[in-house]
């Protein structure tokens, strides 16, 4: 995985977002809004590549619960497979979602008391 993006145009200096563009960004957003799907992923960013079996450890979960998951995030362009043998080893292929996964966590930290917080049952307590 390439470590950064290719250099772009500060977001607020960009063209208004064409509707075909907002589509593809909702469904990246969709593809990370499972939360199985961003353990998995975090999980990729520190270690990888990881087999299906090693993954399922880490998170506690079935290898089958797993293997689904992976295939959504691989459809989407987000991780991608490589076989050694009967082996499958995945990793994060995409240099913008470690970024995505590492702002949407500074933004539940640093905002308690926000929708997000809320929806998941409670609020986080000051530092």
């Amino acid at each position: 995985m390439k470590n950064t993006c290719r250099p772009k145009l500060p977001l607020p200096d960009r063209a208004l977002m064409h509707g075909q563009d907002a589509e593809r960004v909702g469904l990246l957003f969709k593809s990370l809004s499972q939360p199985t799907r961003l353990r998995i992923l975090h999980a990729l960013i520190r270690e990888d590549p990881l087999s299906v079996s090693d993954l399922a450890t880490r998170i506690g979960m079935t290898v089958q619960a797993v293997s689904n998951q992976l295939q959504r995030l691989t459809e989407s362009g987000v991780v991608g497979c490589e076989r050694v043998g009967v082996q499958a080893f995945y990793r994060v292929v995409d240099p913008c979602v470690p970024v995505l996964i590492e702002r949407g966590w500074c933004h539940v930290e640093e905002y308690p008391g926000s929708p997000s917080d809320a929806a998941a049952g409670g609020t986080r307590a000051s530092a």
